[in-house]
Order: C-alpha cells, then structure tokens, then sequence
C-alpha cells in the first residue's frame, strides 16, 4: 500500500519460479540477500509446479531470510502468501526440495517450520502477482522468471492486465532459454504455449538470460563449504547438498537473472541489440534482431565473470537482516499516542 509522504521505496521483485533446478533456490537466496540490503523488496513468490512440498520450500526460505512469509503463519507487518499453480494434480515430489522439510533436530522436531499442508494454503499465484504489482507505484516493479510462463501467460490473460503492467513494471527477466538461438530448453519445453504468449504479448521490454549463462557462471561448491560456516541449518544450503553429490558446481542462470534484476545499472553483463525472441512449436527461442524490438539478451563480459561469481556468493550467503515492522499511518500513531496519554492520566 502507498502511503501518503512517504518515500519512494526500492523497487519491487515478483518471483515466478518453476522450482525446477537448484537455481531457482540460489535465486531466492540472492533476492532476499538484496532485500537484505534495502536494494530490492522482494513482492512475490510463486511457483508453477503444482506441487504443495514446493510450496513449502519456498515458504521456508523465505521464513528463513525474512521471517514469516506467509498468511498461513499468522503472521503481522511482512506477510508473503506462497502462490501455487493448480492443474488438478500435484507434481512429482523431488528429492532436493522434500529433504529439508524432513530435516529433524535432536528432539524429532522439524529443523524447518512451514504452514502449507493443503492447497487451502497456498494462494492463487495470479491473484498474487496482480496484487503486489497493482500495489506498487507506477514503474517501480521487475518480474523475474526462472522457470515455465505459465503462470504469466495466464496473468496477461486477465481483463485490463497489459495496462496496469506497462504501468508498474519497469522490465521482465526470464531465465530459460538459449540465445541467440540454440536447443530447446527444459523450462520452455515443459509450457511451449505459454512461452510463445509470454515473449509475443507481454508489453515491457523483457531481458532473457539463457541456458549459456548458466554454463559460463556457476555457483562454486566451495562456497556452499565455506561461506555458510555461520549456520548449521540453512534451508539453501541442506537443498543444494540434497540436489547433486557433492562437491559440484550449480549453473548459475536464474542466479545471473536475479542479480541483472537487482542491480541492472551495474557493468556485470552486456546486454545484445534491441530485436524480437520468437519460440518455436518444438520450444527453441530465437532472437531476431530490430531496432524497434523490446527484447535483448545477457551476454557474459570475460572480464567479470569473477566480479559475479564474487557477487553471487556474498550476497547468497549473507546473514539474514531482521526487517523492521512497516510504520503506522500517521493518524493511527496519533491515535496510539492520545490512547497512551489517556491511560497515562488514569
């Protein structure tokens, strides 16, 4: 909600995730770390698979970096309901994001509290995104995708949508794909339809960071070794040791996608000319160049890829920062102070 008076706040983050690589929650971790550092405010979670154990997972990341994230806990101040897809059947469970649920301490408790057990829940992802973008003042959002377009896709289908997006959203980032053009990727594979609506239709530009940013930058299993040191329980860290035997390396698309999102002005990444990404039947993207296009890529600079993998793992990997309750209106502080002034005379 605005606020009359008060400052223009950092620019607000919608988080679209298919939850379908390791990734996605690295991403996470860096978007709250930004958070973190009052440079982004993370707006939304969604996910696309529909799956309640997923679900879970990011409600516990995000309890982790920011407290309570969902409507589900209860919770006053900074509350984040979990938006989760519904096809009339849940996805497959995966390993990566189910064992750190059924993390136990000593005493057989949960290592790791969520309150998302039925679909009841979880809320409706489109209602979510509309919400906290509606929300924000006017050209102070971005909307990251790491994973199918599902959701957007169906978010662009709403009545008057394309209006009030042009109107909040700066730009969208999507991490899948390959560019300028390559083999058919998993995460526009598993919605070609949606793809081809997302990157025909949606009325901001839109950045893409394919599949080869992920091989060019990886996020280092040294630093899952050594710069998390500071905690024992870390619900990125448990997902990340669960996903792959380690000691390996995660590529790092949506990773690269979350830091162009918060920080664009910086020099990490060249961006490719202005042109137009087509997908095709078979779920290859293709970049065509144009003058007039609203599309580009990210292209890695050779001279800073230390720099981001040095930004990727200091953010990740920062101590989570206590976030303060928003402040009251001005008329209910008034109100507060006249009550305790009141019982003061008493």
């Amino acid at each position: 909600m605005q606020l009359a008076g008060q400052a223009r706040p950092p620019v607000g983050v919608v988080f679209d995730t298919g939850l379908t690589r390791i990734d996605d929650a690295l991403a996470m971790a860096v978007l709250y770390g930004f958070d973190g550092k009052n440079e982004i405010r993370v707006i939304s979670f969604s996910v696309t698979r529909s799956n309640l154990k997923a679900a879970a997972f990011c409600e516990v990341v995000g309890s982790f970096y920011a407290g309570a994230v969902s409507a589900a806990f209860g919770a006053v101040g900074r509350t984040l309901p979990i938006g989760m897809a519904t096809d009339g059947k849940l996805a497959e469970d995966e390993r990566w994001f189910v064992e750190p649920l059924e993390r136990s301490d000593a005493d057989g408790k949960p290592v790791y509290k969520h309150a998302i057990h039925r679909m009841i829940d979880t809320a409706d992802p489109i209602a979510v995104m509309r919400n906290a973008l509606t929300g924000q003042y006017d050209a102070n959002a971005i909307v990251l995708l790491s994973g199918p377009a599902t959701n957007l896709a169906n978010l662009l289908a709403l009545h008057g949508a394309k209006e009030w997006i042009t109107r909040k959203v700066k730009f969208l980032v999507v991490a899948a794909g390959a560019y300028p053009y390559g083999p058919a990727e998993s995460c526009i594979k598993l919605d070609v339809g949606a793809a081809q609506k997302l990157f025909a239709e949606w009325p901001t530009p839109i950045v893409a960071c394919g599949a080869e940013i992920g091989s060019a930058l990886q996020y280092p299993a040294s630093s899952i070794e050594k710069d998390f040191a500071w905690t024992t329980m870390h619900p990125v860290v448990d997902a990340y040791r669960t996903y792959r035997s380690m000691p390996y390396d995660a590529p790092g698309e949506a990773i690269a996608a979350a830091l162009y999102a918060a920080r664009p002005k910086e020099t990490y990444f060249q961006l490719s000319d202005p042109g137009t990404i087509t997908v095709t039947p078979e779920g290859r993207t293709k970049f065509s160049a144009s003058a007039d296009g609203k599309h580009r890529y990210v292209i890695v600079n050779a001279d800073q890829k230390d720099r981001i993998i040095k930004s990727f793992t200091e953010i990740a990997s920062a101590k989570p920062v206590p976030r303060p309750r928003f402040p009251r209106p001005p008329q209910d502080k008034q109100k507060q102070q006249d009550k305790e002034k009141a019982e003061a005379k008493q």
